[in-house]
């Protein structure tokens, strides 16, 4: 009897993917509690690491999994989200600025149920929305990094702004293209895969 590799779930990159997420309570903890930036943003280079890695050993391995394929992109957005929360909370990012990529999130998110009643999976994840996802993982903790008065700050500080802005602005066009992605699915008989 033999079993699709698609299904495994007990690998290298599902562990990485699994060790991201409940890194995201630390991070929330550190950053919110003991205020412990310099930590925080171990944890948060860590992920950016893990994230990177797990789709290199992926591919390299030859152990790429639909539960890879899910866990990836959901620790993605929950660090996403929970750096935004914390950032705002803080006062390191403007409420909008999280707003504004939350939004994002919840009408992406709102299209799944939609296209699974049609006979759909998720989304493909897209070279944009990885590079997206990129800028934004790199521009959390160097906006992190830009806190506080010192050399290291300041030299941060800009380079923070400009992959945020970046990240922020490919974020909403991937996004967008989800969403065209979901009307032209709507479109076609169910069952048929988008283009």
């Amino acid at each position: 009897m033999s079993h699709d590799p698609a299904d495994r779930w007990l690998t290298v990159p599902n562990a990485l993917s699994v060790l991201r997420l409940l890194g995201v309570p630390l991070f929330l903890y550190l950053l919110l509690g003991p205020r412990e930036d310099g930590w925080a943003l171990v944890v948060l280079v860590a992920a950016g690491l893990s994230d990177w890695l797990d789709g290199k050993i992926a591919r390299w391995l030859d152990q790429m999994s639909r539960l890879g394929a899910l866990l990836d992109p959901a620790a993605d957005r929950l660090y996403i989200l929970a750096t935004l929360v914390a950032f705002v909370v803080r006062d390191i990012v403007p409420w909008w600025v999280a707003a504004v990529l939350v939004g994002r999130e919840l009408v992406v998110g709102a299209c799944l149920p939609v296209l699974r009643l049609r006979g759909y999976g998720p989304f493909e994840v897209t070279y944009l929305g990885k590079g997206a996802t990129f800028n934004l993982l790199y521009a959390f903790p160097m906006l992190l990094l830009a806190q506080g008065t010192s050399t290291a700050a300041q030299i941060a500080r800009p380079v923070a702004y400009a992959f945020m802005v970046w990240g922020g602005a490919l974020y909403l066009w991937s996004g967008a293209l989800y969403v065209y992605q979901f009307f032209l699915a709507l479109r076609r008989r169910p069952g048929v895969a988008p283009v």
